[in-house]
């Protein structure tokens, strides 16, 4: 039994108690995603290419990581709203235990084929050392990051949503100092660049899974046991691989959809290519928000739905979507007013400026659209309606942001800017369709709890 003492999470529970420490994690996550490219562009040309080609595995590895963290978060809200916590230990050993299984099996798979991945991506021969040994070292500790993904969602759904902000803000600091010893520092004798970077992010991430682990005993959050997996649960675990693959089924197909749709715009020209990269610097700002508001509602959600209070979850996501859709328009509305000076940071060239401000006018549609997804979708998979946001996913993204995307911006001439009409045409329809589907109570009768698990007897 649980003898910690309990956070509760209701209707009541404010959107941003939890959505601020996650922004400034997502914040500080982005910047660790890229302080390796940042530092090493001052070292060597090839290893920020080589690098960049890595992060597109490492990438994808994360998003099959993901598969049972993301499951873990439903089933923890859900489980602790219905107050079962004499399921928890079981559901925390099974998510740690399966996850760290996942971590380690795609850990030596992708080492495996590592030379078969610089093969597909048709790395250069200039690139291609760099681009390996970071993907030995950093894809070889990718189970630290499948394990660091499960904690941080049992710590969140815990409403310990400062512990992932702290420790993600420990990690940057400890991967900038790791970096700048091997790439400049007392240990720049050693000569390892590209290594010496990898192995610094591999001992933060190490570091990081430590820290995660003692706080989750702090708290008194749980305990791992195996013995907690006698029996072993195979219908839970069963049911958390049917919440997780439809979610990363979604994120997969949207990311295949993204990369079709740069390479409309690197037909382009490097100025449309340039354009388009520097104003996604600018929009992660936005998007940011979004995300962490979605993410704050959906662990506000699974709690709501589990302890059967179904009008309250109903009513609590529209209310989450009064508080994000301003502060998301707002800051969309602010990168198009004022991206002619903010472009300013990354070039001068004026065509690119220029193009960047059509850009920016487009993407606050983007953005209205991207919270009503996110704020409505994750509320959905809260509530055990995974499979709806997928077949959306799948039927808007090509269906509409393709086509309109190719239209506008290449059969009628938009450039660039019509590329993200149809990201706009995309995430609004499919936001109205998910936002109807949540206000029509499709999603009743689709909670992760057993109803056997609700009997006093059950446990």
């Amino acid at each position: 039994m649980n003898t910690k003492k309990t956070i509760v999470i209701d209707e009541n529970t404010p959107l941003l108690l939890l959505a601020g420490p996650m922004f400034l994690e997502l914040f500080l996550n982005t910047m660790l995603n890229n302080v390796d490219t940042l530092m090493l562009s001052h070292y060597d040309g090839y290893a920020v290419g080589a690098v960049g080609n890595a992060n597109i595995i490492m990438f994808m590895m994360n998003i099959l990581f993901n598969v049972i963290a993301t499951a873990t978060s439903v089933v923890v809200a859900q489980y602790l709203g219905a107050k079962l916590y004499d399921k928890m230990n079981m559901i925390y050993t099974l998510a740690f235990v399966v996850n760290l299984c996942i971590g380690i099996a795609l850990s030596g798979a992708f080492c495996a084929a590592n030379p078969l991945i610089m093969d597909f991506l048709h790395v250069s021969p200039q690139m291609r050392p760099y681009s390996m040994i970071y993907i030995y070292i950093v894809g070889g500790g990718g189970f630290l990051m499948a394990v660091s993904n499960v904690m941080l969602q049992i710590l969140r759904c815990n409403g310990y949503t400062k512990i992932g902000m702290w420790v993600t803000l420990a990690i940057n600091i400890i991967n900038i100092a790791g970096n700048y010893l091997f790439l400049y520092g007392p240990l720049k004798f050693l000569n390892m660049g590209v290594a010496g970077v990898a192995i610094s992010t591999v001992g933060a991430r190490l570091l990081a899974v430590m820290a995660l682990i003692i706080f989750f005993y702090a708290t008194g959050t749980g305990r791992f046991s195996l013995h907690y997996l006698n029996p072993f649960p195979g219908e839970l675990l069963a049911k958390m691989i049917r919440i997780g693959l439809p979610t990363a089924g979604e994120n997969l197909t949207y990311n295949l959809y993204q990369t079709t749709l740069l390479s409309f715009v690197n037909a382009m020209g490097n100025d449309a290519v340039n354009a388009r990269a520097y104003c996604n610097s600018l929009i992660s700002f936005a998007m940011i928000f979004s995300n962490a508001a979605a993410m704050s509602t959906q662990i506000i959600t699974g709690h709501l739905v589990g302890a059967g209070k179904s009008d309250e979850a109903y009513k609590r996501v529209f209310k989450t979507l009064g508080t994000s859709m301003p502060i998301t328009l707002a800051l969309a509305s602010a990168n198009a007013i004022f991206c002619r000076y903010t472009l300013h940071i990354f070039t001068s060239n004026e065509n690119i400026i220029a193009l960047g401000q059509m850009i920016m006018i487009v993407d606050i549609f983007v953005e209205a659209g991207r919270c009503l997804n996110m704020t409505f979708v994750s509320s959905l998979k809260a509530a055990g309606a995974y499979i709806f946001p997928l077949i959306m996913g799948v039927l808007c993204n090509w269906g509409l942001g393709l086509t309109t995307g190719y239209t506008v911006g290449v059969l009628f001439g938009a450039g660039v800017a019509g590329i993200f009409a149809g990201t706009a045409t995309d995430e609004c329809i499919r936001g109205l369709i998910v936002m109807y589907y949540w206000y029509k109570k499709k999603w009743l009768g689709k909670s992760v709890v057993d109803k056997k698990d609700m009997l006093p007897d059950g446990g």
